[in-house]
């Protein structure tokens, strides 16, 4: 079983390209045999942890990916860590905006992703998807949720999971503008390239990441 996930809508955007990908992948994925569901969850801190938490307890997934938006962003960005630290620049959608809080009291400092960062990279390359592995995740409510995802399965063995930023959609940037963007499809197709080698791949490194994984 696999979990995607992606965010509703925040701010002033009407629409959440990490939510559209991610239900596309999803019924790309499904088309190849894999079982996969999809869920939208809320940008909200707390919250959002609590369905996604709620969500792994049912559907007992052996691989995680959730996914969200990194405005200015102009790649596929693979995650390498979580950090234990609640810092909004802006309110959530509910109005929170915690200063300096963390997002498991007394938990571990960070996590680090445990897909095959490096191999999907090097798959996302042998696609033609422009891909990145990232240092940081932030410290909204993206990096609340990969956080409470991998503190979640590390008492979970057999369980990958991990964090993926998308960039904006062509229809959310201006005419005219320097602001980078992907199509729909190019992040579905990513994601799904992300689930393929983290259900093939069974180690990281820079070994793995030499080595296609067939389609």
């Amino acid at each position: 079983m696999i979990l995607l996930t992606g965010f509703e809508p925040f701010g002033e955007e009407n629409v959440n390209p990490s939510w559209q990908a991610v239900q596309r992948a999803r019924d790309i994925l499904r088309s190849e045999g894999h079982k996969v569901e999809a869920l939208e969850l809320p940008c909200v801190f707390g919250e959002a942890a609590t369905v996604l938490l709620a969500a792994i307890e049912s559907l007992t997934p052996d691989v995680v990916v959730c996914a969200g938006l990194a405005g200015g962003r102009e790649r596929v960005s693979l995650e390498r860590v979580a950090i234990n630290c609640d810092d909004a620049r802006v309110p959530d959608n509910k109005g929170k905006r915690p200063i300096d809080e963390e997002v498991v009291p007394g938990g571990p400092a960070a996590y680090f992703s445990t897909l095959p960062i490096k191999a999907a990279l090097r798959n996302l390359q042998i696609e033609g998807i422009k891909g990145e592995i990232s240092q940081s995740a932030g410290t909204y409510v993206c990096n609340h949720v990969f956080y409470a995802l991998m503190h979640a399965l590390a008492t979970k063995d057999g369980v990958r999971g991990g964090f993926v930023h998308l960039p904006y959609l062509p229809q959310q940037v201006s005419v005219g503008s320097a602001t980078p963007s992907m199509p729909l499809e190019a992040m579905a197709a990513g994601i799904a390239v992300v689930v393929r080698t983290a259900v093939q791949a069974p180690v990281d490194g820079p070994r793995a990441s030499r080595v296609p994984i067939p389609r």
